[in-house]
């Protein structure tokens, strides 16, 4: 019997920070959210999980409104399905109004991006939106 492999899910990993002091730093929040969400998708690769090369991080932004620049490639990936599922450290760091957050679950669905998940370390990891 052979064993059939799981078809591959693309993952993008999303960080922002509001401020970009400590931005220079050697290891850094974006830095600790990257970990935390990489680490999850390598938990995740016996379901065929695997990590896009693609980068979307936006250091010194504010999660008050949707007008950043990882933000938006990381949506136009989305809508050019090269996107499976979407990984935060923390849903506030997608954003941190719920009319937005309404609006991007929305946008997610119609993509067929069911499932954001954020694997806060004071939380389990979960889905949400889908």
């Amino acid at each position: 019997m052979t064993k059939r492999s799981a078809k591959p899910v693309h993952c993008a990993i999303y960080t922002r920070v509001s401020t970009d002091q400590g931005l220079e730093q050697d290891f850094n929040s974006l830095d600790a959210q990257y970990d935390a969400s990489q680490a999850y998708i390598r938990s995740q690769a016996h379901a065929g999980w695997s990590l896009l090369r693609a980068t979307y991080e936006d250091g010194g932004f504010s999660g008050g409104n949707t007008d950043r620049p990882a933000l938006r490639r990381l949506l136009d990936d989305v809508r050019a399905s090269k996107v499976d599922v979407i990984v935060v450290y923390k849903v506030d760091r997608l954003t941190r109004s719920l009319a937005d957050f309404a609006k991007l679950v929305e946008l997610f669905d119609q993509h067929g991006v069911p499932s954001s998940l954020s694997p806060s370390s004071s939380t389990p990891p979960r889905p949400w939106g889908g």
